[in-house]
């Protein structure tokens, strides 16, 4: 199953992606349910590096490792979490940033490993997964849109 959510936001490519660069910077201010971001390494936002972050969804305080898999930078991030069981769920998450004429389209992608009955067992976090990920889209518009 994928989650996915896309938000037309008039910031350039690069715009975009340097909010992404500096989330240390951006986290929290990203959405309210945002707790706390780091690097855990001095590289930043490059393949194979790694960064921890901690949010609230549907109530749920959630804590994860990521290792980034893909950068290419203005146009895509990708990354996966580093616990093995997590990984398993969920392989990947990405951001794509596609040009348009008015500025450039974000899409969020998230991976998850599950069947009909899982789908639907968990449908209530999906959907939390899914307003959440809209909220931040919304959000990240309306933060660089403003600057």
């Amino acid at each position: 199953m994928i989650l996915e959510e896309s938000t037309e936001v008039e910031a350039s490519p690069r715009e975009v992606f340097h909010f992404f660069e500096t989330m240390a910077e951006n986290y929290e201010r990203w959405h309210p349910d945002h707790i706390e971001f780091r690097w855990v390494d001095a590289d930043g936002l490059v393949s194979d590096g790694e960064a921890y972050f901690e949010e609230r969804i549907a109530g749920k305080h959630q804590q994860k490792t990521v290792r980034f898999t893909n950068v290419d930078p203005d146009r895509y991030i990708e990354f996966k979490p580093t616990s093995r069981l997590v990984g398993l769920l969920m392989p990947h998450i990405s951001f794509t940033i596609d040009p348009r004429p008015t500025g450039c389209e974000l899409t969020q992608r998230i991976e998850v490993r599950t069947g009909p009955i899982g789908a639907r067992l968990n449908r209530r976090e999906f959907d939390a997964v899914r307003v959440h990920m809209r909220e931040e889209g919304e959000n990240l518009r309306r933060i660089l849109e403003a600057e």
